[in-house]
């Protein structure tokens, strides 16, 4: 038998078959982020992203866009006493991909495009799935071609994704259509340094729509230029700064007045310039920035995991949703009545199970897995929900519920509907109620009016959260909020009392009277009542009264700001309803 020999020879030559294997196994997706709004994000670049072992990125917002849009955590800031900085503190390895920053190098400078592409060669040779993040489309004013280019040449395979870019979405988001059948010529120019003299501007004398990068800071001399080369100075001119995001500001004016208007207006980069007839329609098809609720700060004080949906409604209306938890929601402190009653609908020992809220699903459904029992064990029972929300959560557990209110979704809504025990058609008299550990003894009461029997199990505690952060508080307090919406009497309470009353100038919002009543108690003046205890419902009232309260300022002729904008001495005493 021969024996191989190990040699320095040998030894590189694994060295570099390992390294051509990763220089194989190596891809980069160039990923165009879109302009701003991550909405905007192609179905494709979502996907990459969940994929993903490593993301480059571009911008520092371009993290937090990644560890939202996969649902991670961010590092927990830490505050120091001693001397009064924030420490960054990671106790375990971050879940998700690995983020590079592909933009800046450490002295906080912008890498140069060649350096771009150096830690995406560095990153790739690694052999993991490399996502490269561009700002808008990585083809379109960015550095993704010398960056794909140096992939080529360094022999590794890549993938370009386009995005949105900026330049027809940004003035789309601010209600200017680029092109019409009237106007069919657009240019889009790359300001830069110098632009006005650097530019030969004659040969946009012609009337064409222009799309403007990089101007504002140069906008009065750029203007100048183009008046001197033969566009006239009354022709409309938009400047649109951090469009499709609800920070988005927009002036119109001319090429003789846009350098004074923009100053006034104290737009700063980044921003859009359009220059031509079609800034004229904006009057007409301005869309984004009237939306009801456009730019409005809004807090969520809800559990974590039930802030989603409402979060959600609120974006659609142009609002900016913050998630306060202010309630948690945890098991029973005593699980042996839980059990019993669990075993119980097992054995058949109830006629009906009533659900008054997700929750209550949520913890039968964790207790029956605890049991490694299934929705089979529901055969034979009635199931009731207190409304379609409730419904649908039960259905999402594959079952049906039988009774749903016909009228009010509430406690008292499910007893106008629900049957009285008949000796003859009931072979149980049994009612199966879990619950949270503070409701109301409505139901209760009404089913023993019926003549069924409660067994009333406390299926789960509501509690209160840790208070917010301090800057989070004192937003709060000092009206930095434009409105809160409140989905329970616990919600006002919790919320009161982690972090203080909000100030007299925030819209309250609330989805039924209980709630309404509760942050009356509490000193707080009721704005939007929702007529139907309904999410929806409730994000629909105070879309209405953002609406209304818009109307009314446009109609005496003053600009259109936020509740936050204005800090009146009392709350108004009217209350608006849906």
């Amino acid at each position: 038998m021969t024996r191989a020999k190990t040699t320095p020879t040998g030894t590189h030559a694994a060295t570099a078959t390992t390294a051509a294997d990763r220089i194989a196994r190596a891809w980069v997706s160039f990923v165009g982020s879109g302009p701003g709004d991550p909405d905007l994000l192609t179905v494709r670049a979502v996907d990459l992203l969940r994929q993903a072992d490593v993301v480059v990125t571009e911008l520092p917002e371009h993290a937090t866009l990644v560890r939202t849009l996969l649902g991670l955590p961010t590092p927990v800031e830490v505050e120091a006493s001693d001397d009064e900085t924030v420490e960054i503190v990671e106790a375990a390895p971050q879940p998700g991909p690995e983020l590079v920053d592909g933009g800046f190098g450490e002295d906080g400078q912008p890498l140069t495009h060649a350096a771009r592409a150096k830690v995406v060669i560095k990153q790739a040779k690694r052999g993991l799935r490399v996502v490269r993040l561009l700002s808008g489309d990585p083809f379109l004013y960015a550095s993704g071609p010398e960056e794909a280019q140096a992939c080529a040449k360094a022999g590794i395979g890549f993938e370009i994704v386009p995005g949105v870019s900026s330049v027809g979405a940004v003035p789309a988001y601010a209600g200017i259509p680029l092109t019409t059948k009237d106007h069919r010529e657009v240019a889009v120019v790359t300001c830069g340094d110098n632009a006005a003299t650097r530019v030969d501007w004659s040969q946009y004398a012609d009337g064409r729509t222009l799309v403007l990068l990089s101007a504002v800071g140069q906008i009065g001399e750029i203007a100048k230029a183009l008046v001197t080369a033969g566009r006239s100075g009354e022709t409309p001119v938009a400047m649109t700064r951090v469009g499709t995001t609800t920070e988005q500001q927009t002036v119109t004016s001319t090429l003789d007045h846009i350098a004074a208007d923009a100053r006034a207006a104290r737009m700063t980069p980044p921003a859009i310039v359009v220059v031509g007839e079609v800034v004229d329609l904006r009057q007409s098809l301005s869309w984004f920035e009237t939306k009801p609720l456009f730019g409005w700060r809004v807090l969520v004080p809800r559990t974590k995991d039930q802030a989603a949906s409402l979060s959600l409604g609120l974006r659609g209306h142009g609002a900016v949703p913050e998630e306060v938890p202010t309630i948690s929601v945890e098991p029973p402190r005593n699980p042996l009545q839980m059990d019993k009653a669990v075993r119980g609908l097992v054995e058949g020992r109830y006629e009906w199970i009533a659900f008054t809220s997700v929750n209550a699903v949520k913890a039968v459904r964790e207790k029956f897995e605890e049991y490694g029992l299934d929705a089979r064990a529901f055969s034979g029972l009635k199931i009731a929900a207190v409304g379609d929300k409730t419904a649908a959560a039960i259905a999402a557990w594959g079952l049906r519920a039988d009774l749903v209110p016909s009228g009010e979704q509430s406690a008292a809504g499910l007893l106008e509907d629900w049957p009285e025990y008949d000796e003859v058609l009931d072979p149980i008299n049994r009612v199966f109620l879990p619950r949270a550990d503070i409701a109301t003894e409505t139901l209760v009461a009404g089913l023993v009016d019926l003549g069924w029997e409660c067994d009333d199990v406390t299926a789960y505690r509501t509690v209160r959260a840790t208070p917010p952060p301090a800057p989070v508080r004192d937003a709060i307090k000092s009206g930095r909020f434009d409105a809160v919406v409140f989905t329970s009497s616990s919600t006002v309470r919790n919320l009161v009392g982690i972090a203080g009353k909000p100030h007299p100038s925030t819209i309250i919002a609330v989805i039924g009277p209980a709630t309404a009543k509760t942050a009356e108690e509490h000193g707080l003046r009721v704005d939007v009542l929702a007529s139907a205890p309904d999410i929806d419902v409730l994000v629909d009232a105070l879309a209405d009264f953002g609406a209304t309260r818009r109307a009314s300022l446009v109609e005496a002729g003053e600009p259109v700001t936020k509740p936050s904008d204005r800090k009146p001495p009392a709350r108004r005493s009217s209350r608006a309803k849906a």
